[in-house]
């Protein structure tokens, strides 16, 4: 949908969007004590006392003033998005915490209709990492896997380029604003997947990278998908967040394993003893799954 085609009730979700000083569970603070004196039309202190904050408190509603209807369809202008209560939503992402209020996307949403695995690892990979993506990949694609990665440099962009050249689809989430390709040398795949696949964000354009947005995608990327496998994560590695997400919200874990004589693959390694599918072929992957 475009913004010229919202509700009043859309608008507010936008607003909360778009508002500084405010998170996502304030958003649903703020939403829920609307829907529950059904309006939509929320002073800048109600929200602030809906959403309880304190610190942040002059920000957000200087934000809030400043955000009127001219200056909302300004800043949407073309993007097009969906809410929590659309009907395209993934139905996967409203049963995790604090879903996003509104997706914005470039692509094929019928791609939400399908059955989804993430792919995630190192942006450092090796060859090692992208010889397992073109492994295993085709395989997945050929059982009529969607395959959702982040497109982060290493294995993000080898798990796409693996399901995009084996014929099949692929969904990418990231942590800024469509408008903006991270990293820049990601470019002309982020391109090839707006108009061929599906791009996500939570975040509306204007938005650049930063480090906090990061593990929120993350969240997503487990959300969406039915299961998430695992390869050259380090002992720290961001993809382990994207793990424990994909657990705590009862999907499957797989990890790949790696050389034992370097740290490169410790954290897949660690994955596996903690119960983990140790992950060799496309068929390890589906045996464990409905």
């Amino acid at each position: 949908m475009y913004y010229h085609e919202c509700t009043s009730f859309d608008k507010l979700l936008v607003r909360l969007a778009f508002a500084q000083g405010i998170g996502i569970q304030g958003q649903w603070r703020v939403l829920k004590g609307c829907l529950s004196e059904r309006d939509w039309w929320v002073t800048a202190e109600r929200a602030t006392q809906l959403a309880g904050i304190t610190r942040l408190a002059t920000r957000f509603q200087e934000s809030w003033h400043q955000l009127t209807e001219n200056v909302l369809a300004e800043k949407m202008g073309d993007q097009l998005f969906l809410t929590f209560f659309s009907q395209d939503y993934p139905a996967a992402l409203r049963k995790i915490v604090d879903p996003p209020l509104i997706l914005f996307y470039h692509g094929n949403l019928a791609l939400f209709q399908k059955p989804a695995l993430a792919f995630v690892g190192a942006r450092q990979a090796t060859s090692y990492g992208q010889q397992i993506c073109r492994k295993i990949i085709p395989e997945l694609v050929k059982n009529e896997y969607t395959i959702i990665s982040g497109l982060a440099q290493g294995v993000d962009c080898f798990a796409h380029e693996a399901a995009i050249e084996s014929g099949g689809q692929t969904i990418a989430v990231v942590g800024t604003g469509l408008d903006c390709c991270y990293p820049k040398s990601s470019q002309h795949l982020c391109d090839q997947i707006k108009q061929d696949h599906l791009l996500l964000s939570e975040y509306p354009q204007g938005t650049p990278p930063s480090k906090y947005h990061f593990p929120m995608r993350n969240r997503l990327i487990a959300g969406i998908a039915q299961a998430v496998c695992v390869i050259e994560a380090k002992e720290k590695s961001g993809s382990l967040i994207t793990a424990q997400l994909a657990l705590e919200n009862g999907k499957e874990v797989f990890a790949v394993p790696g050389e034992a004589l370097t740290d490169r693959s410790k954290g897949c390694h660690q994955l596996i003893q903690d119960g983990a599918k140790c992950t060799l072929s496309a068929e390890d992957i589906l045996i464990e799954l409905p």
